[in-house]
């Protein structure tokens, strides 16, 4: 095998994804938030986290998109998944759109993402 060249690195030695990282879709909001960026499914027959992926969190809601249904089902929703009380979670931006970020306080980011993939598993 040769020599790698001078000022290159070796992919294959640089770890691309370090253990015990959150996804990329998981934020800590000083002091005490977590930004969850979710790609949103109204219409569903049931709500339901299809994945968690470093872009989104994939998110089934039982509620049609009109009339901001599908947004207050999944802010409850998410609340009752995180175990956290409904005041604590709001939407941060996409009240239109199917790509949310919502906004959860008073958590750790650890969390966060015990909840979601535990939900993810069942």
């Amino acid at each position: 095998m040769a020599p790698a060249k001078k000022g290159k690195a070796n992919k294959e030695s640089i770890p691309t994804n370090p253990p015990n990282q959150f996804p990329t879709c998981l934020k800590a909001k000083p002091p005490s938030s977590v930004s969850i960026t979710i790609h949103a499914k109204p219409g569903s027959k049931l709500s339901s986290i299809t994945d968690v992926s470093d872009e989104a969190v994939g998110v089934q809601i039982d509620a049609p998109a009109r009339d901001g249904e599908a947004n207050a089902a999944l802010l409850d929703f998410i609340s009752s998944v995180i175990g956290v009380k409904k005041r604590q979670v709001s939407l941060g931006s996409g009240s239109k759109s199917r790509d949310k970020v919502v906004i959860v306080e008073d958590v750790t980011l650890q969390n966060v993402f015990d909840a979601l993939n535990k939900a993810v598993k069942s």
